[in-house]
């Protein structure tokens, strides 16, 4: 039988924690520094990545993920080495995907160009909005003419590329939200991220909500709305869903996504990063810390300080269909029953089924456009006991 990696994909997730400030929405492992020893984090990164190529020899690696924080503060000539040390380690796959994050604040054509000689063949850009207004509440340090001659740099230098925007913001109507989707789709991307807004705890946005001073936030079923006309005018326009907030033309969808949404393996490395590996038929989740100095310091060590759990089958289980059920494909049937030996509850298949939540295509079980907003209830019937 095929391997996990085989079956599903083998990627590499770089997490530099670094940015220039603070968003007050964002919940990821970001940090302000006024001085960052590049050197000495390109040595971490390259130990890490030594250990981890000593226990998957062999494997083919299908994608690299720049990720943050902001990568793009990251020096060409680093990101030229964590690529070359990867493909000393691992076979690169024909079609490998090397994307790299980056906000339109640190959009240099002279990196870029260094990024795309390093290897990278992709950009995601962190637009969030394109009106000045929402930018400035949002905490984002660019104005929408900048973000938009950014573009224009990344489109110059990449074949592939993609942007982020959030919905549902303070003050946003529907009318408003139609008209900036409407403008996005007029910049012909090949992949957009359209997420909606969140308040998440331990936020600047959070404290905000919980003393009762975050105003304007939309009632649930005007975001419903908004959610329902962004698959709309996204399919329109060539560009469906493939995934709840992910949408791509054909072929353009993001392989490294792909692989956290289909149960694939694969490495994180930096602050905060988690993986999956798939080791002599055990899955094990890896962690590290959160703290940037302390990662670095237990990278740099002559110790392996690296953090890996087991994973109950139960829990792979859960994690394969929570994901997978987020994506137009769906989830294998077979490989459920092959790889994490598990079958669901049939009468409530049929429930769902005949509810328009869910359908199955021969071995696939997949949720439907309406199913998919409410994918935590359909898991509670269908997970086996």
């Amino acid at each position: 039988m095929l391997e996990n990696w085989q079956t599903a994909g083998f990627g590499l997730y770089v997490h530099w924690p670094f940015c220039a400030a603070k968003c007050p929405y964002c919940d990821f492992n970001s940090h302000v520094s006024a001085s960052i020893d590049q050197d000495a984090w390109l040595t971490a990164y390259l130990k890490e990545l030594d250990r981890y190529g000593a226990d998957t020899p062999g494997r083919v690696l299908t994608s690299i993920y720049f990720g943050g924080g902001t990568p793009s503060l990251m020096a060409p000539a680093i990101v030229a080495a964590i690529i070359d040390r990867a493909a000393s380690l691992w076979s690169f796959s024909n079609d490998i995907e090397i994307t790299l994050e980056a906000n339109p604040t640190s959009i240099e054509a002279g990196n870029f160009r260094g990024y795309r000689d390093a290897g990278v063949d992709r950009v995601s850009m962190g637009f969030q909005a394109l009106n000045d207004a929402d930018l400035k509440r949002l905490g984002r340090m660019h104005s929408v003419d900048e973000g938009l001659r950014a573009l224009d740099i990344a489109r110059s230098h990449f074949n592939r590329f993609s942007f982020d925007l959030i919905y549902a913001r303070q003050d946003q109507t529907l009318a408003a939200w139609q008209s900036e989707l409407d403008r996005a789709l007029s910049m012909a991307p090949d992949h957009l991220s359209l997420y909606q807004l969140t308040i998440e705890p331990g936020t600047a946005f959070g404290a905000r909500f919980e003393a009762g001073k975050l105003s304007g936030l939309p009632e649930e079923d005007l975001a419903v709305d908004m959610f329902f006309h962004t698959q709309e005018a996204t399919k329109a326009a060539g560009i469906p869903a493939y995934e709840i907030s992910n949408h791509a033309r054909a072929g353009q969808e993001s392989r490294h996504n792909l692989i956290y949404w289909r149960s694939g393996d694969w490495i994180g490395v930096g602050p905060g990063a988690h993986g999956r590996l798939t080791i002599d038929g055990n899955r094990w989740a890896t962690q590290t810390p959160l703290s940037p100095s302390k990662w670095l310091a237990n990278a740099l060590g002559d110790a392996d300080k690296r953090e890996r759990a087991l994973v109950p089958l139960s829990e792979q289980v859960t994690e394969y269909l929570l994901m997978g059920l987020r994506t137009v494909e769906g989830i294998d049937l077979v490989r459920l029953l092959n790889q994490f030996q598990s079958t669901l509850n049939i009468n409530k298949i049929k429930e769902l089924q005949d509810l328009d939540l869910i359908f199955v295509d021969q071995e696939i079980l997949r949720a439907t456009d309406q199913g998919r907003p409410v994918l935590n209830g359909i898991l509670r019937e269908i997970l086996p006991e």
